[in-house]
């Protein structure tokens, strides 16, 4: 009898092992457990922990609740300007209800993927491709918007849409590059044009003080000289101003050469202290007038030709 009654004992202990060891779950804190009791889905969705079922009736399907990270594959489409372009992009989502997504939807990542996928084409048909390379934020907006609005009754919310990446042709890319090129040669040109206009501006100023005190174009001269001498150059090079040519013009024709001498070698010394080693070549033709006075009075001599005495001289 005590036999029977251990023999009972054991096989009820079993059984009870058997039954909690098929009954017992545990549910992760980032899951959250769906039972279907034989095949109806329970009001309590069970929470993270040990829970219990029962075994055969009751099946349990656990759901994650953590946010999941899906790349969205390559789309090739056509802008709103007709070009064809190739975008990918990535999706953030998470299940907030988790009956809604085991029941309203078969596989809740399969469908938030295709429609991430079609939502995708969508956009990038209705958007050109300068939106598409500078204004992304507003098409990231209105891609969440497109995918979310169908995938609230699915249980899922989605929490951020991103554009990866947009690849265009080759010959797109050449032809953005060229047009970039052109835009800064553009720019490029309007600003030496603008140097140019405001230096011109400073010059005629500059012109105009400079005119009212003939004095400065002297001394900006002699700056220029003594900036070129600075150098240590074997050979200069000096200008002749105007004003010395009128001048000249206005001098006597027998002072025009020492003029012109006197005015060349204080220029020289003015403006060469510190060069030793100068190469400096000036030349004046003689006066024309004393020349020709010469050989009038050479004419006038009775007998004389040239300076020598001639034959019917001799003979006189």
């Amino acid at each position: 009898m005590v036999e029977e009654l251990v023999a009972a004992g054991v096989t009820v202990a079993c059984a009870g092992a058997v039954y909690v060891m098929s009954a017992a779950r545990v549910v992760k804190q980032y899951e959250r457990g769906v039972v279907f009791r034989l095949g109806r889905l329970t009001r309590s969705v069970r929470g993270p922990g040990f829970t219990m079922i029962v075994p055969i009736v009751d099946r349990i399907r656990k759901v994650n609740m953590q946010i999941v990270t899906m790349p969205v594959p390559a789309q090739d489409g056509i802008t709103r300007d007709n070009v064809t372009v190739r975008v990918d992009a990535v999706i953030y989502f998470k299940v907030v209800d988790a009956a809604e997504a085991v029941v309203q939807v078969e596989d809740y990542r399969f469908a938030v993927s295709q429609m991430a996928q079609t939502s995708l084409r969508s956009i990038i048909g209705k958007s050109d491709l300068d939106d598409l390379l500078s204004n992304r934020e507003k098409l990231n907006q209105g891609l969440e918007l497109m995918i979310d609005s169908p995938a609230v009754g699915w249980g899922v919310q989605i929490d951020r849409v991103e554009i990866k990446d947009v690849s265009l042709p080759e010959t797109m890319k050449r032809s953005m590059a060229r047009q970039a090129e052109a835009d800064r040669e553009r720019r490029a040109r309007v600003i030496n044009a603008d140097a140019e206009l405001q230096a011109s501006k400073k010059l005629a100023e500059a012109a105009g003080v400079m005119s009212d005190q003939p004095a400065a174009l002297q001394l900006r001269l002699l700056q220029t000289v003594v900036a070129v001498a600075a150098e240590k150059n074997s050979t200069l090079v000096l200008p002749f101003p105007v004003e010395l040519l009128r001048f000249l013009e206005r001098a006597t024709p027998g002072d025009a050469a020492h003029a012109a001498e006197a005015a060349v070698s204080q220029l020289t010394e003015s403006a060469l202290p510190g060069l030793t080693e100068a190469k400096t070549s000036t030349s004046a033709p003689a006066p024309a007038p004393a020349f020709e006075e010469r050989k009038a009075a050479e004419a006038t001599e009775p007998g004389v030709t040239g300076g020598r005495p001639t034959a019917n001289s001799g003979q006189e």
